[in-house]
């Protein structure tokens, strides 16, 4: 008999449902690198209506969407400011430094974010040996910071300082929209605040690829030659772009049922002995555990329960994240956390 298998290590692995698929392959297309894909316009039109842009750019990752705001608003030479858990930093290869020259510095905040305590003294001496600061790069939700959402007031009082400082500001929402479910505002609403924002469509919105960047003309006119530069130009590329226009449309306001998902398995696993879990850190579709126990390691962990069908990431020693999507419904939680309290019981027993 084969297992069930349930894919909590991340929501990028969701599949493309049947009525996004049908969608796809009705996609009027064209050529995307002299803006004549009819459905990429389209895409590019609803995100400059959604976040309240004047410009927008369709993508092939978010790495790709957030690497050319980067060589937008930056010189080689000059560096960046960003949270020390932010993707930028940690999760794109060295990317601002290989494609742009650009340094990144990491500023300690929490669980991801930054405030005005976080960032009071990371200002460098305008002197010849320091490497001058234009951006200021912020996670909404944060990922490894444990998928938490900005307050809309904490955002005003960061990318304020940075403005009042001659900084640019940009916004890596790859999970803006699971933000916006959380804390009940509109994705305008946070984007007012920054130069350029960058959308993912790939994670909780399910599509098999693409991301979005917005932000003024000149801006997203220089993002457009370094999506060139960097290998992103696209062809008929609405096929994909027709994915993300189904996924803005229908996918949204489900992004709510994979909150009330992540909640129900912290609520489950936090009776398993050994585990430790925050029920209050857990905000949209991400949960970080920690194992408490020296009976066995997050690894190990990881390993006993892909071998009973629950696929999850180990994050160091004793540390896993799971994190919910469209592909995961209520009774898939219900088998995962009960198994999930299984092993450990066996574990630690």
């Amino acid at each position: 008999m084969s297992v069930q298998q349930i894919d909590l290590r991340s929501d990028t692995f969701t599949k493309p449902t049947p009525a996004m698929r049908q969608a796809m392959c009705e996609a009027e297309v064209g050529d995307d690198t002299v803006s004549e894909d009819p459905t990429v316009n389209r895409l590019e039109e609803l995100c400059c209506d959604l976040l309240g842009k004047p410009a927008a750019m369709f993508s092939c990752t978010g790495t790709q969407s957030n690497q050319t705001a980067i060589w937008a608003h930056c010189r080689a030479g000059e560096e960046l400011l960003i949270e020390q858990q932010g993707h930028i930093a940690s999760y794109e290869v060295g990317a601002p430094a290989a494609l742009s020259g650009v340094t990144v510095r990491t500023v300690a905040g929490n669980q991801g974010m930054l405030d005005l305590d976080d960032l009071v003294d990371s200002l460098r001496p305008d002197r010849q040996f320091f490497p001058p600061t234009r951006l200021l790069c912020l996670e909404n939700t944060t990922n490894i910071g444990g998928g938490k959402a900005y307050p809309l007031d904490q955002i005003e009082r960061v990318t304020n300082w940075a403005r009042e400082n001659g900084l640019k500001n940009h916004l890596d929402g790859a999970r803006l929209f699971n933000a916006c479910i959380a804390k009940g505002y509109l994705a305008k609403d946070v984007a007012r605040y920054f130069d350029t924002v960058s959308i993912c469509f790939s994670k909780g919105l399910g599509c098999p690829m693409g991301s979005i960047l917005v932000g003024d003309e000149q801006t997203i006119s220089r993002a457009r030659r370094a999506r060139r530069m960097f290998g992103g130009g696209l062809r008929q590329a609405g096929i994909v772009a027709a994915a993300a226009l189904y996924a803005l449309e229908n996918h949204r306001e489900r992004l709510a049922e994979d909150h009330a998902n992540a909640k129900r398995l912290a609520a489950i696993i936090s009776d398993a002995p050994g585990l430790e879990v925050n029920r209050e850190d857990v905000e949209t579709n991400i949960l970080f555990f920690q194992i408490e126990s020296d009976a066995i390691t997050a690894s190990e962990l990881e390993l006993r329960l892909r071998k009973r069908g629950v696929k999850l990431y180990a994050i160091g020693g004793n540390r896993l994240r799971a994190v919910t999507h469209l592909d995961v419904d209520r009774s898939m939680i219900e088998t995962a956390g009960r198994i999930i309290v299984e092993e450990m019981n066996s574990a630690v027993s």
